[in-house]
């Protein structure tokens, strides 16, 4: 074969190699982009026919009734709190099915008071079940890793060694709601399935500094039902707080100052940033 003969081979040669390699890329790019298609189109807003709400968990007859007790143990104040209220037979009754909302937002040992102590979790799911509930559900819905936060605050091992059990968020767990009149929580996913099949509702959480609402305590606890971007709403911090009281209406909250985050709230990060006294309410 002559030069020139060999020299046109080679380009056909090259030239469908390049082809080739064209056409194994368009066809590529082709597959991808049908397996991204999504024929059904994107999703659209929930409608309102979608939305769910929250029922009302509270006890009429005991509704704006308050203890206040002060002391070093949590379990002794907790026991004279709840006696001043009328007892935890007051709001737990035979069959009942509990749910407890505590905070667990961050993966932080109890000592720094961020997060809800696990020794109060476990007398809370203790005396429901003394109570007569027939199930106690433990859950939130954490900043940091959900599995970390409740391992390292404690919070999972207390709640499952009383037979609770340690619901974890998933993202099938949520579902849209919008409080009637709020300007925020609208169309806004929370953490909604703990609630099916649940008739009480008590929260516990840690009083704590707050470097935007001043203080975290009962009503900011909610916070932890909201899923999404919800870190938007600390740009207006009173308000969410505000529409968070709206949403849910528990049977019972607990306070619990026996160690206070008093600085570099909520997270806290030393032990100075505590002080000790006790409020249960």
């Amino acid at each position: 074969m002559n030069q020139k003969a060999q020299q046109h081979t080679t380009n056909r040669r090259a030239f469908l190699l390049r082809l080739l390699k064209g056409g194994i890329s368009i066809g590529a790019a082709c597959s991808l982009s049908y397996w991204l298609y999504d024929s059904t189109g994107p999703a659209a807003l929930p409608n309102q026919k979608d939305l769910v709400t929250l029922p009302d968990f509270s006890i009429p007859d005991l509704k704006g009734r308050m203890s206040i007790v002060t002391g070093p143990d949590r379990i002794k104040t907790l026991s004279r709190a709840l006696k001043g209220v009328g007892g935890i037979e007051a709001f737990i009754e035979k069959g009942d099915r509990v749910l407890l909302k505590v905070n667990a937002a961050f993966a932080t040992p109890p000592i720094l008071s961020a997060t809800t102590n696990p020794q109060l979790t476990a007398e809370v799911v203790r005396l429901c079940y003394r109570a007569g509930a027939s199930s106690v559900v433990v859950t939130d819905n954490p900043i940091n890793d959900p599995a970390s936060c409740f391992s390292l605050t404690g919070i999972a091992e207390a709640a499952r060694s009383q037979g609770a059990k340690v619901l974890l968020p998933r993202a099938r767990l949520f579902q849209p709601t919008t409080v009637p009149n709020g300007t925020l929580i609208r169309n806004w996913p929370i953490l909604w399935e703990p609630f099916l099949g649940t008739n009480k509702v008590i929260g516990i959480a840690p009083v704590k500094d707050h470097h935007r609402s001043g203080a975290s305590m009962t009503m900011k606890n909610w916070y932890g039902l909201l899923g999404g971007r919800r870190n938007i709403f600390h740009q207006d911090i009173n308000t969410i707080i505000t529409e968070l009281a709206m949403m849910v209406k528990p049977t019972l909250v607990i306070l619990d100052g026996t160690t206070t985050m008093i600085a570099n709230g909520p997270t806290g990060g030393a032990g100075q940033d505590r002080s000790g006294s006790s409020l249960y309410r």
